[in-house]
């Protein structure tokens, strides 16, 4: 029997942060898909942000769920920060250059449509990394018989 018990990663505001990533990642499938199926021909490319932003939704909530596990501590940094990128990037070209969203994407606008959830999110996303990195596990070597 072990001595220690590992304690769980996603207590409080870390469980918090996963619901809303998860509330994201249904509203923008359910979004993206709806906008694809019926009108893609209208705003292709606005369609298609979106449903780049509920992969990366998707993604996200994954990795913060699993993060203590390997590798996913890594994916949660890259899909975070794709996002903040697509959130700024987005917001910033619907302001300057509005003829290429045609129709509201969810990062339009730095998310307006979404009381700007998706520019916020991130940063909590990132800070929540910085703050609960993985604990690394022991190495077994050296082990005393």
């Amino acid at each position: 029997m072990s001595s220690s018990v590992p304690t769980p990663r996603m207590t409080g505001i870390g469980r918090v942060l996963v619901i809303v990533y998860a509330v994201m990642a249904l509203a923008a499938t359910g979004r993206s898909v709806v906008q694809i199926i019926r009108r893609f021909d209208e705003a292709p490319l606005a369609y298609t942000l979106s449903a780049v932003a509920a992969v990366v939704y998707i993604l996200a909530t994954l990795a913060l769920v699993l993060a203590g596990r390997s590798g996913w501590y890594a994916v949660a940094w890259v899909a975070i920060v794709f996002e903040l990128t697509g959130v700024l990037v987005v917001g910033t070209l619907s302001l300057l250059m509005p003829a290429l969203f045609q129709h509201e994407t969810v990062w339009s606008m730095f998310g307006v449509g979404y009381l700007f959830i998706p520019l916020v999110l991130p940063v909590f996303g990132i800070w929540w990394l910085r703050t609960h990195r993985p604990v690394s596990s022991p190495q077994l070597s050296g082990v005393a018989a």
